[in-house]
């Protein structure tokens, strides 16, 4: 086992479990109690929502890591390698001890049936435990009560957002979807919720449930100013503020649950090192904005993964706010089991042209389907047979004062990021 490359790992992953998803707690609690990685870290934190939870996690990753703590975090999916999944103070880790990690996970189910996700969860879990870090951070694959991640008792629990998304596994309503999520919670330890108006039933959960609920608008908050904001919340009952805040490439919105996380902490209040830690995090495919030489000239891209309403609402908000001087031309992809309409619609006002093409998956909105949709939202539109060719005839029309906007899908990203790195290469 141990002879085999990370590539081959990944492929023995995906064929060993029936189906990509199987929600549920006992099979990944029993290899992990084997291993003895159900403790990875002094301190856990353990992060959900349907959006916002991957800058949030990056954000409260740098903000440890300034303070000089050695920090693991988990996080899904990647776009290029295997490796970004998961990270040991901002690096991910080498393909050689990931294979020894699965090594010890496929040596320690026996007879278990692990899913791609649950046995790559296990695998970080005894990564991090052999590494003896300071503190843990991870991010909630799909869900909450049910996730691989959940095996692992948290000392803060952290909700970003709450929509709709994922209907078939987490609930057609917001109700349902909030009850999923809050199966983070944990009695008597903080659950910090980054919603300004959560649904009422995560509320009662936590009161039912005993957690310490931090709830944005009510026990912290953000103030934007014109080229800085504000952050206003609680410690240890008391009010802390902090001025001054550099505008950030990530939404401000998730900066506040990471400065609320930290303030729960007994760590420094240190607001020199907060701002620049904050001012320095940076995120592949959130509102990641590349220059990208093509055909002797130079196009700005801006990628996104916003691949749900309400992502696409943030992300047509933001674009609302930095107006360029030139067309915004958009690259785009999306899977079928999302709400692509509703996407579009949130969309269409900030886009001038669209290149719309499908995915590499099975889950992909076909042509027909992505024509359709367009063509009822009134854009100006073509189709394509994949991503890099939609890429390459929005690259071949920019001109400099063009921005070129990338999103729909991590698989949209993830391709665009591909193509990219293989022309630098070359």
């Amino acid at each position: 086992m141990t002879s085999k490359s990370l590539s081959q790992w990944l492929a023995y992953l995906e064929q060993l479990h029936p189906s990509e998803i199987e929600l549920g707690l006992e099979r990944i609690r029993k290899t992990g109690e084997r291993l003895q990685v159900l403790e990875p870290a002094p301190l856990v934190i353990t992060v959900t929502g349907t959006n916002g939870k991957g800058s949030t996690c990056a954000m409260l990753a740098g903000l440890l890591q300034s303070q000089g703590l050695r920090i693991g975090l988990y996080s899904s999916p990647h776009f290029l390698r295997y490796n970004e999944r998961i990270q040991i103070n901002g690096n991910p880790v080498a393909d050689e001890h990931i294979c020894t990690a699965f090594t010890q996970v496929e040596q320690a189910r026996a007879d278990t049936s692990l899913t791609y996700f649950e046995f790559g969860t296990l695998a970080a879990l005894w990564i991090f435990r052999q590494a003896g870090l300071d503190a843990v951070i991870l991010e909630v694959g799909l869900g909450g009560r049910l996730d691989a991640v959940n095996v692992v008792e948290p000392d803060i629990a952290v909700i970003t957002t709450i929509a709709l998304d994922h209907a078939d596994w987490l609930g057609d309503s917001i109700e349902q979807v909030a009850a999923e999520k809050a199966g983070i919670m944990r009695a008597g330890k903080p659950l910090v919720c980054g919603q300004l108006q959560p649904p009422a039933n995560l509320l009662a959960l936590a009161k039912e449930h005993g957690a310490s609920l931090y709830l944005r608008g009510r026990d912290f908050d953000i103030y934007p100013g014109t080229d800085s904001w504000c952050w206003q919340g609680l410690e240890h009952g008391d009010t802390l503020r902090l001025e001054a805040l550099p505008q950030l490439s990530l939404p401000l919105e998730n900066a506040a649950v990471a400065l609320q996380v930290l303030a729960l902490l007994d760590l420094p209040w240190q607001p020199a090192v907060i701002r620049e830690s904050l001012r320095s995090t940076r995120m592949t495919g959130r509102l990641q904005q590349l220059d990208f030489s093509y055909a002797g000239k130079t196009c700005n891209l801006l990628l996104d993964v916003a691949h749900n309403p309400q992502a696409a609402e943030y992300l047509a908000g933001r674009l609302q706010e930095r107006p360029v001087t030139g067309r915004r031309l958009a690259v785009f992809g999306a899977l079928t089991d999302k709400d692509v309409q509703s996407v579009v619609a949130a969309m269409v006002t900030q886009i001038d042209a669209w290149a719309a093409a499908p995915l590499p998956s099975s889950r992909s909105c076909d042509p027909q389907k992505l024509e359709q949709l367009l063509q009822q939202a009134s854009a100006q539109y073509q189709v394509f047979p994949d991503i890099v060719l939609a890429l390459e005839h929005q690259l071949a029309q920019a001109t400099p004062a063009n921005q070129i906007v990338v999103f729909g899908s991590f698989f949209t990203v993830a391709q665009v990021l591909d193509y990219i790195s293989t022309q630098v290469e070359a």
